[in-house]
């Protein structure tokens, strides 16, 4: 058996194999575009699939994800990566120690890979979940900056689901062509131990979808609060600055009536026949308490004072 793995190659490159091992040209195609979603598909004696490898990265904590494409036919297998995951020299040497798994063919080089993808997810499952836990001290610290990282997140997840997700039915449809395709009971075994790994991790993934939904319905709830109570100690101060203008406009009318009054007389004209008055003075000084008194009588009715 050939095994022969490819890294981003030219186009010229990946038309060469094909012609050499009679691959079919949708297949080649789809490997050469690259960017498809998770899939198996048989041409004939051969079969074509596409899985998307993942792996957490630490420092920025952040998922990256890469591409395979892998043709299974008689006598060959050979792998198109798009991306640095997976790594296929674990995968290789793992299958040269075990020569009776290896003895089954291409299909055992299927399986293995599936099964190296598929556990390079526990990883990311574990870094996503801590994510998580992060992000809900966050939320409730009050960390202005969380909203942004929920949304990031959210997308990583939904990608990861998407990569995830889809080896369900693919499992399955390998599953499904044990008896037709004559398929080996400890390759039956090793693929149902695979089926497991992966119908965990798309739970895993699912329940991390639904909880970024509420953490993120939360951050939400918790900013809306915390505007309220903005807006009421905002609407407490501009009420107990509007009571504070209302004393000072009212004592400043009340200083206001008998300064006019002072005024009127403090004027030096000849002709003012009140100057001459006996009572002029008491009845100015009583004026102004009058005024005084109307004045503070109103505002305190009104509640100015």
């Amino acid at each position: 058996m050939a095994w022969i793995e490819l890294y981003r190659p030219e186009e010229a490159e990946l038309l060469a194999a094909a012609e050499e091992f009679g691959l079919h040209e949708l297949a080649v195609e789809d490997a050469v575009v690259a960017h498809q979603r998770p899939k198996l598909e048989r041409y004939g004696d051969a079969l074509f699939a596409v899985l998307r490898a993942a792996r957490y990265v630490d420092e920025p904590e952040r998922v990256e994800f890469g591409e395979i494409h892998m043709f299974a036919g008689p006598g060959f297998f050979l792998t198109v990566r798009h991306g640095r995951a997976p790594e296929l020299a674990a995968v290789r040497q793992r299958l040269e120690a075990d020569p009776r798994l290896l003895a089954h063919g291409p299909e055992a080089v299927l399986y293995a890979v599936l099964d190296s993808v598929v556990d390079g997810y526990a990883p990311v499952v574990a870094g996503l979940q801590n994510d998580i836990d992060e992000i809900e001290t966050q939320v409730f610290l009050g960390d202005p900056y969380v909203s942004r990282r929920i949304y990031e997140l959210s997308r990583e997840v939904i990608e990861f689901q998407r990569a995830a997700h889809p080896l369900l039915d693919m499992v399955g449809a390998l599953m499904a062509g044990f008896d037709k395709y004559g398929v080996g009971e400890e390759l039956q075994r090793y693929l149902r131990d695979v089926a497991d790994h992966v119908t965990v991790v798309a739970e895993r993934v699912d329940g991390f979808r639904e909880l970024l939904a509420g953490i993120l319905a939360v951050n939400a709830s918790l900013v809306s609060q915390e505007q309220n109570e903005k807006m009421e100690r905002l609407t407490e101060a501009s009420y107990a600055q509007n009571e504070q203008i209302k004393r000072i406009s009212s004592w400043a009318a009340i200083l206001f009536a008998p300064t006019l009054v002072g005024t009127v007389y403090g004027m030096n004209f000849r002709h003012m026949p009140e100057l001459e008055w006996i009572t002029g003075y008491p009845m100015s000084l009583l004026l102004m308490v009058l005024l005084s008194g109307v004045l503070h009588l109103t505002f305190k009715r009104r509640g100015w004072l």
